[in-house]
């Protein structure tokens, strides 16, 4: 199955930009779609972008245009690049991908999460 392990949080100022990473690692056939949630606090998890192996990619309107996803597919890795930062992007982001197993099953894969705070 997938393993999957997010960097690149941190503390940042409003305007400011930060790049998140996600490498995931595992006993798998495939990864397909792979993305980026987030959850403030008191706050459902939100979609934020996705990219399919294609190289498709959907963004949440709120982050349209500042917020851009890219994958490696070589290197099984994930990136967020998140520009003009505001403080209402403060959240735990995490990482997703979906899979197919060796058995030929689907398999939805979550990182641990990694904490973006915007904030003077």
């Amino acid at each position: 199955q997938v393993q999957l392990v997010e960097s690149g949080g941190g503390l940042v100022q409003p305007g400011g930009s930060l790049t998140l990473s996600c490498v995931a690692s595992g006993s798998f056939l495939s990864i397909n779609a792979m993305g980026w949630y987030r959850q403030a606090p008191g706050k459902q998890r939100e979609l934020v972008a996705v990219i399919t192996s294609g190289g498709t990619t959907n963004y949440a309107d709120s982050v349209k245009g500042r917020f851009t996803i890219s994958r490696d597919s070589a290197k099984n890795t994930v990136y967020l690049q998140m520009n003009s930062l505001i403080p209402e992007d403060t959240a735990v982001y995490y990482c997703n991908a979906e899979s197919t197993t060796r058995s030929w099953r689907p398999f939805a894969a979550w990182g641990q999460g990694t904490q973006v705070t915007v904030s003077l």
